[in-house]
């Protein structure tokens, strides 16, 4: 079905099929669940459809897919990691099938799809335009492809200190330059999903962004999402380099549970991050 992954070209962001980063993808998609669900009800899929989740992660989504299309109707998902396609194996029911592969390089019957579900997974390509063109060999006429991407402006974290928080973002970017050996246009290039689709040859480009808003105090998914996979697994000791000692030591308090500062129990913590879905459609 797919070619040997034990040693495929690392990706973007160093994505191999041993790369497991299962349990913060678990994270963001309980966090941003209402969210999530929203975007997929937006795709006004019926029962009969056949959905493709390019880059599926965890699989939380295919459960969602599966019942928008049911009783008729199919799901797969791929994923190049394989702990992340052994996660959403478990919880896979008779509608979903879940393939370990690279998305450039997947034999999938041609013209098959209604629907291709794309999130937060072009920016892991370095090619991402030849990336998107071959999935739209598996659309069928008039079938979508939706490019979902997570903080297409700016997020929020500290609404009580802008210059802080500017600084943790500039640090973040810095250490994925040098870790991966990125320029400014590579951190950023997502931003032009839409440009990127027409480019591809979709039809009837679309965008819509929806605002993930939560304030303090915050439920046990939220909580659990921004303290591990943000203030820890994203910032934590890694970012002690791209800051002076007086600025890390305060992000560090802020990122603290056991500290009278930590950000998460502030009542003025506020935080907003955005996900955009831009659409496009496949010629008849």
């Amino acid at each position: 079905m797919n070619r040997d992954t034990s040693t495929p070209s690392p990706g973007l962001l160093g994505d191999t099929a041993t790369r497991d980063y299962s349990h913060k993808l678990r994270l963001f998609n309980a966090f941003a669940a209402p969210e999530l669900r929203q975007a997929i009800a937006d795709l006004n899929l019926r029962s009969g459809m056949r959905v493709l989740d390019a880059g599926c992660g965890t699989g939380e989504a295919l459960h969602w897919f599966a019942q928008a299309v049911e009783p008729n109707g199919s799901v797969v998902g791929i994923d190049l990691s394989a702990a992340h396609v052994a996660a959403a194996r478990t919880a896979a029911t008779s509608a979903v099938q879940v393939l370990q592969g690279d998305l450039r390089d997947l034999h999938l019957p041609r013209a098959d799809f209604d629907v291709i579900w794309c999130v937060n997974t072009i920016n892991h390509f370095h090619e991402p335009l030849d990336t998107v063109k071959g999935l739209a060999t598996w659309l069928r006429p008039d079938g979508r492809i939706s490019l979902g991407q997570s903080s297409l402006l700016p997020d929020m974290y500290f609404a009580w200190d802008a210059r802080l928080e500017r600084l943790t973002t500039e640090a973040v970017r810095r250490y994925y330059r040098e870790r991966y050996r990125l320029n400014e246009r590579d951190l950023t290039a997502q931003r032009a999903i839409a440009g990127l689709l027409r480019r591809a040859g979709l039809q009837s480009v679309t965008a819509r962004t929806y605002t993930i808003e939560r304030l303090s105090p915050l439920g046990p998914e939220d909580r659990s999402y921004l303290l591990e996979a943000i203030f820890l697994r994203t910032w934590g000791e890694r970012l002690r380099p791209y800051l002076s000692s007086d600025d890390y030591e305060e992000l560090a308090r802020l990122c603290d549970p056991h500290s009278a500062e930590f950000a998460l129990d502030r009542p003025d913590f506020h935080f907003i991050q955005t996900f955009t879905v831009v659409m496009g459609t496949a010629a008849r």
